[in-house]
């Protein structure tokens, strides 16, 4: 290994601990290698910014006001209030009328809104029910996690992935890196979904905890006309992360009274709560008036999850043009892939950035949602750790760290079935995925895993997608995935709660991936 594989091994490594130990953001994390990497020659300006106007950062973007769009409309509430039942039903029945649509839902949608929607909404309905909800939360963000892995635009990591794939196959066009289709991880992520449907129906009686919470006041003896109640999960942005109650004046802030925290499986009144940090995902109960909605409800510092006042639907003729958007933005980038379609106008290509695009555009100028807002929609953390993670990989490779690792990986694994090896990839990323964010384990495996396939002499595109798989996977820990930690804050469930149901799941996707990948993408 030279010198420069060698530095870049140690900042890799160094990058890990610092996302693990959640230091700063992770987006802040990887741009500070790609700035150090920058420093050290071994990155040019130029690849430092490569990834900032990357077409698949650049989608996840669009992407974000798309689903901001279809959140406003209405048509999820109007959706599930119409699979929920009307009268007291066993949880199983429930589970088998929802999870196959929310997954459906979630390969086209970005999922924190869905779970955002759906969690209190379902809270709710088991409340009124006498039904525990712990039963129904973690298979709601299960269900969401394996309909992103059924198309390319069902969750970020694959778009990542698929635009590292563009590049490699730009600069290496003989490597057999190419990039995926819309449906073409349906293959694959169909399968997952059903067999994750299928175990959350048999095994979730057994494996989720049955806490029943008696139904909230709508408001407290605090309350009158003028307030109500409102729940808010704290997001990365918030300014008070890591900061004790009693030090941070909530109400001068935000107008708002702090009543409660939800955190693991607890609740932390005012009078217990004052020396508690703050921390990403708690759940907060707050009393709350319509200035403070005004002001702050579509803030990136928190994600509403409840609140009793009577929300305004969005117009019926609306509801339904928003709807013909997100269909025609499906079909026309799953016709545009078609080869009939590559040369009808020559210099234009209808690929799912056109079409995404094209709906952004058209939702802001119908304000679908609010287009003087739409900064507040967009997750740029997310953004930046996708840009620095191309830079990272970039660096990887630059300085032969990707090739020594896969060289070595091959070495170790002589005489073993690619399958072998096709299982270390799967496992790599999925424990980097629960203990960081997907995009990031996606963006530092990839470079190590074509490297691998290039020295085995077989095809990358079985590990690229396993990437694609491993790195959405993240059952086990409430941390690996936003939708994880938003339905702990909403559910009250404790770490080894996930742990319980999730391992299993994770082992099994694990080897559902190792032998049917192969099939679909041949070594």
């Amino acid at each position: 290994m030279t010198v420069s594989a060698l530095f870049v091994t140690v900042v890799v490594l160094l990058l890990l601990v610092a996302l693990i130990k959640e230091m700063l953001r992770p987006g802040l994390i990887l741009l500070s290698g790609a700035v150090v990497f920058l420093v050290a020659g071994i990155l040019s300006p130029k690849e430092v910014l490569e990834g900032f106007s990357n077409k698949g950062m650049i989608t996840v973007a669009m992407l974000f006001l798309i689903s901001e769009g279809v959140r406003r409309s209405g048509l999820l509430e109007q959706l599930l209030y119409r699979l929920l039942p009307n009268k007291n039903t066993s949880i199983r029945n429930v589970q088998l009328r929802m999870l196959p649509t929310i997954s459906f839902i979630s390969a086209f949608l970005n999922n924190t809104p869905v779970v955002v929607i759906f969690a209190p909404m379902l809270k709710r309905w088991a409340e009124k029910m006498k039904q525990p909800a712990t039963k129904l939360l973690i298979p709601l963000s299960y269900a969401t996690i394996v309909g992103g892995m059924c198309t390319l635009i069902g969750t970020s990591t694959n778009l990542v992935v698929h635009g590292m794939a563009l590049d490699e196959a730009a600069l290496h066009p003989d490597s057999g890196v190419r990039g995926l289709s819309m449906f073409e991880l349906a293959y694959i992520g169909l399968p997952i979904a059903i067999f994750c449907t299928v175990y959350i129906l048999l095994f979730s009686k057994f494996l989720l905890p049955d806490r029943r919470d008696t139904p909230a006041e709508t408001v407290s003896e605090e309350a009158d006309e003028r307030n109500f109640r409102v729940e808010v999960v704290l997001g990365a942005r918030f300014p008070a992360i890591g900061k004790q109650v009693q030090h941070f004046d909530f109400k001068q802030k935000y107008g708002a009274t702090l009543l409660e925290i939800h955190r693991a499986g607890s609740t932390l009144l005012m009078h217990d709560m004052r020396k508690e940090r703050f921390r990403e995902g708690d759940t907060l109960v707050l009393l709350a008036d319509e200035v403070f909605m005004s002001n702050w409800a579509d803030s990136s510092f928190f994600l509403m999850v409840s609140d009793t006042r009577q929300q305004r639907p969005m117009g019926s003729k609306k509801r339904w043009f928003t709807m013909m958007l997100l269909a025609l933005m499906i079909l026309g980038a799953t016709i545009g892939e078609l080869p009939s379609m590559q040369n009808v106008v020559p210099g234009m290509k209808f690929d799912m950035f056109f079409f995404v695009c094209l709906t952004t555009i058209i939702m802001a100028w119908s304000n679908i949602f609010p287009a003087r807002k739409y900064t507040k929609f967009i997750s740029w953390d997310i953004l930046v750790t996708i840009a620095s993670a191309f830079a990272i990989s970039k660096a990887m490779q630059n300085s032969g760290m990707a090739d020594a690792i896969g060289a070595w990986a091959v070495d170790f694994c002589q005489g073993r079935s690619p399958y072998f090896l096709l299982a270390m990839v799967f496992i790599i990323a999925n424990v980097f995925t629960e203990l960081m964010t997907n995009n990031a384990a996606a963006a530092l495996v990839f470079p190590i895993a074509v490297s691998m396939a290039q020295h085995l002499g077989v095809s990358p595109m079985p590990f690229i997608v396993t990437i694609c798989v491993a790195a959405s996977a993240s059952f086990c820990t409430p941390i690996g995935y936003q939708t994880n930690l938003i339905v702990q804050g909403v559910g009250g469930y404790r770490f080894s709660d996930f742990f319980k149901i999730g391992l299993p799941l994770n082992i099994m996707v694990g080897v559902i991936n190792v032998l049917l990948v192969p099939i679909f993408w041949p070594f």
